[in-house]
């Protein structure tokens, strides 16, 4: 629901760009509220894969992640992985991958405490 709007306003200063929901859930996962960092980061292991057909899509772009709340990054970070399966270094068209998030409490970074 956050990607379309920003995509619009981008759109609105002359950039191109546009929306393309290429990721997919592969099995279930438990209920994120909670759950520590390293619980997210288990619980959300493996969890994405690209759509078939969806690397294709991505060849020649920038990859933007877009997140409403980032509270610890496991949501982007397998983002991320599932991503690299099928666009990683060595695979023509690789795309560059950024993150974009709307709001990040302190205890975002959590994992990276004492």
């Amino acid at each position: 629901r956050t990607a379309p709007p920003a995509a619009g306003e981008l759109r609105r200063e002359g950039r191109s760009c546009r929306v393309l929901p290429v990721l997919r859930q592969r099995r279930a996962v438990a209920d994120q509220a909670g759950l520590g960092a390293r619980q997210r980061l288990s619980n959300l292991s493996g969890a994405l894969e690209v759509a078939v057909g969806g690397a294709r899509l991505l060849e020649g772009g920038r990859v933007v992640l877009v997140d409403d709340l980032m509270t610890t990054g496991a949501s982007l970070g397998e983002a991320a992985r599932a991503l690299r399966v099928v666009t990683g270094p060595g695979v023509p068209g690789f795309p560059p991958v950024s993150a974009a998030v709307v709001a990040a409490p302190p205890l975002s970074f959590e994992i990276n405490r004492n």
